[in-house]
């Protein structure tokens, strides 16, 4: 759950594509669609502000969108607050990459074609031609159904609204074949002529290619390959395309790889700790000033407006929200219950700690039986937050118990708590004669591991370090709320 300064981690892997209808687009319908989902990106995904890095970014891609073969646009270029590895066009012509892209990226030249790609899926009109697809995103998604039946009502749509926009978020586009070759065909061609290496494209793929192994069998969110499938017959013909492409004379952006590293460095990698983070069931959220502790067992999601988890069963919710400012935990509920005819079975006024609460048992009937809330709602640092547990009554003397748990444990930071909140950053090391990458990650306290910080270098787990080669690693650093982020 962040805060309303930045929202971050929802919408994981959105859009390659929004949803638009599969008939032609004018290029002005195109551009207010576009507009209005950049206006989503910006406000759900957040972008990263670094003022010299999105300079770098903008001015990459403003070479290449002079080159392009649609000239009825204005491109737009953004790097979008997203740990995973992606990049992605919305109609009109706004290209995004990620944080994580970039953390991965090892060259001006890689950078380059996926950039020129993103411009060829604009400028092939493939948001048109193509139909969006929704994908699941999330545990979350089971549960809209239920919380909704629990709630009832106006004050369903507000308090799982954000569930169900988590649920149908990921609109991860269907690109065909022809769309990607043609895509590919295009951005390696832009790149060259811009002056970049083609073959960019290729060393690219083979990168993200290997991160995506180091996290099959786990979960994984969504990435560049989901919407770019990286076929070895696409990587080839990426190689031999490659090799028929003239590379202009042109000057990189970045005069060198040193330079291109120096723009990477002090990025923030991994998960925003603006957003909140889990230590295992302890969620921590440094901008408001809070952490709970959610069931054991159970699987967790954090997004821009509710952190909640999901029980075994997958019939059990308990999940945080933010129910506005003020002070006056009794007025919030009442107003919220004046919104909805749920039946409410007991209220009353409780304390959390040393923080003032009230809270709600309602059921409400529905096809699969009776469903059980118990709602708290907790003022805390000028606002009032509500902890709501939803599930079947026949699921609910189990739940009970663990929601009395979870809401109890509601209560400000201490000292402790702050010091267990770490930013990692990206930094560039400088390898010694001898060093491998167990030694290096040692001595410089990388909190990648040996295989994560390979891939991440475009380089073999094995391979010895030459000295003075430069490498991107991760650091753990304190975390000041409020203190500039890249």
């Amino acid at each position: 759950m962040v805060s309303t300064r930045k929202a971050t981690m929802l919408l994981r892997g959105m859009v390659a594509c929004v949803a638009v209808a599969c008939a032609p687009l004018t290029t002005e319908r195109e551009v207010a669609v576009g507009r209005g989902a950049a206006q989503q990106v910006e406000r759900e995904m957040g972008l990263v502000r670094d003022p010299e890095l999105v300079a770098y970014v903008r001015a990459l891609g403003s070479r290449l969108a002079a080159l392009s073969p649609r000239k009825d646009l204005d491109y737009d270029f953004n790097v979008v607050d997203m740990p995973e590895a992606n990049a992605f066009a919305l109609p009109g012509g706004h290209i995004y990459v990620s944080r994580g892209l970039l953390a991965i990226a090892n060259s001006e030249d890689e950078l380059a074609n996926v950039i020129g790609h993103e411009i060829g899926h604009v400028a092939g009109r493939h948001h048109a031609q193509q139909q969006a697809r929704q994908q699941r995103v999330g545990a979350l998604s089971v549960l809209g159904t239920l919380a909704a039946a629990a709630l009832g009502g106006a004050e369903a749509a507000q308090s799982v609204g954000q569930l169900g926009q988590l649920a149908g978020a990921g609109f991860l586009a269907a690109h065909s074949r022809d769309q990607e070759r043609a895509a590919d065909e295009i951005g390696q061609a832009l790149a060259a002529n811009g002056g970049w290496n083609p073959s960019g494209m290729a060393e690219f793929l083979a990168t993200l290619g290997r991160a995506t192994k180091q996290v099959l069998g786990q979960e994984r969110s969504p990435s560049f390959l989901d919407t770019h499938p990286a076929t070895p017959e696409r990587v080839e013909s990426a190689w031999a395309r490659a090799r028929t492409l003239a590379r202009a004379r042109a000057n990189p952006i970045a005069r060198d790889r040193v330079a291109f590293l120096g723009k990477l460095d002090g990025l923030l990698v991994g998960d925003d700790p603006a957003g909140g983070l889990f230590d295992g069931k302890v969620f921590r959220q440094p901008v408001l000033d809070f952490r709970i502790t959610f069931p054991p067992g159970w699987s967790t999601e954090n997004s821009p407006s509710t952190v909640a988890a999901v029980g075994p069963d997958l019939a059990s919710l308990i999940q945080l929200g933010l129910a506005g400012a003020g002070n006056d935990p009794r007025m919030a509920a009442q107003e919220a219950l004046a919104k909805q005819g749920t039946p409410v079975l007991e209220h009353g006024a409780v304390s959390i700690g040393a923080l003032r609460a009230y809270q709600v048992r309602m059921s409400q009937p529905s096809q699969q039986g009776n469903v059980g809330a118990l709602f708290t709602w907790i003022a805390h640092g000028g606002q009032v937050y509500r902890v709501e547990c939803v599930a079947n009554e026949i699921r609910w003397v189990r739940l009970a118990p663990l929601c009395a748990g979870t809401t109890q444990s509601f209560r400000p930071l201490d000292a402790s708590d702050r010091q267990k909140i770490r930013a990692h950053v990206l930094r560039i090391a400088t390898a010694r004669s001898g060093e491998t990458l167990v030694t290096l990650g040692a001595r410089t306290d990388n909190v990648w591991s040996p295989e994560r910080t390979a891939v991440a270098n475009g380089m073999a787990t094995w391979s010895a370090l030459p000295a003075d080669r430069l490498l991107k690693i991760a650091v753990a650093v304190p975390y000041r709320a409020g203190a500039d982020e890249r």
